[in-house]
């Protein structure tokens, strides 16, 4: 032993080698540097990014805002030409009232036909009971008749109004039947013509509402991105005008599946941002994905055939940021970070 430190570079050869052994037990966290942190730079700060889109197509008449300006819900931010809708607006209501009166003119015409049908069966009745009149006084003279009692004329004449009541009392029940008919007949259109109604007025409604999307409106507060509307360019639905930002952001840290092992949801976390000078933030641990990122691609891997290469998968984190932190109004979606999990203060399960 004492020969080894006689020779300075035996000594310097065995230094190298121990820090060298080190460094690779600290690269692969083995003992003595295994720890309970999980540490990823595959993280990103993370927010509800909203591309802001009309829902009708028209010409634009008014950009009321500038690039990455701060908004509140409700704010106008573009004007479509509304020309066009409004138009169609008058035509739909125009539609409506028309249909309405339809309608009305069918309770009109149904209240009349009930009269009308309530006097028919009036008249049935009245000549039903001039029938039986007739009826009774020709049988009754009948008898009188055969003795010679009455006239030859008079029976006749009995004969006569009672055919006569016969054919008022079948004309009455024809009557009654085309009342009845024609009533039955308005009644039906009844039902088309309150649908009818109902389409008229959901075309008012209709017709409203895109009268009201001719103005596109912040959906929430935050901060707009780049405007790429211009005034008089012609829009689609659909087509992307801006974004807006809300102040709410979260982390998603994209760890491998052997760091998981403990992480749970609560557990504490760290991380810095590059864009701020690696400026430290605390968090904790809210949601953690069901599955792998390659689970979510459209494309999956199909290792059930040829040579198969292991690669460590990686599962997403969600990150709540602790209220509170300064800088924590810099923060903006998109921006890297690198993020610790401490997995021994993670709630027990």
């Amino acid at each position: 032993m004492k020969n080894i430190f006689r020779y300075p570079s035996i000594i310097v050869v065995l230094c190298l080698g121990i820090i060298g052994v080190m460094i690779v037990l600290y690269s692969w966290q083995l003992f003595p540097f295994n720890s309970r942190v999980e540490s990823t730079d595959n993280a990103y700060i993370r927010g509800n990014v909203t591309l802001l889109s009309p829902q009708v197509s028209g010409y634009i008449t008014g950009v009321k805002v500038q690039d990455f300006m701060p908004v509140k819900k409700g704010d106008v931010l573009f004007e479509i030409d509304d020309s066009t809708y409004r138009q169609e607006l008058l035509q739909a209501e125009a539609a409506a009232a028309q249909a309405q009166v339809t309608l009305q003119n069918f309770e009109q015409n149904r209240a009349s036909g009930a009269a009308s049908l309530q006097l028919v069966e009036a008249e049935l009745q009245s000549a039903q009971a001039t029938q039986s009149k007739a009826s009774i006084d020709t049988r009754r003279n009948g008898p009188l008749l055969q003795k010679g009692l009455v006239s030859k004329t008079t029976g006749d004449e009995l004969q006569a109004a009672l055919l006569t009541a016969e054919a008022n009392v079948a004309k009455a029940r024809a009557s009654v039947n085309i009342a009845r008919q024609s009533l039955a007949l308005v009644e039906a259109n009844k039902a088309s013509l309150a649908a009818a109604l109902k389409a008229a007025q959901a075309k008012v409604e209709v017709a409203q509402i895109n009268l009201q999307h001719t103005q596109i409106v912040a959906p929430s507060d935050g901060q707009l991105g780049e405007i790429s509307a211009r005034m008089g360019q012609y829009v689609s639905a659909g087509t992307q005008l801006t974004s807006v930002t809300p102040k709410q952001v979260w982390v998603t840290a994209n760890f491998k599946e052997r760091q998981l092992a403990g992480m749970a949801v609560g557990a504490p976390a760290s991380f810095t941002v590059d864009a701020l000078n690696d400026h430290p933030f605390t968090g904790h641990v809210v949601r953690i994905s069901p599955a792998a990122g390659s689970e979510f691609s459209v494309l999956k891997a199909d290792n059930a055939t040829g040579n198969f290469t292991k690669i460590s998968q990686r599962i997403a984190v969600r990150i709540e940021l602790e209220p509170d932190q300064a800088q924590s109004d810099q923060l903006r979606p998109g921006m890297s970070t690198v993020v610790s999990v401490d997995t021994s203060k993670a709630p027990k399960i």
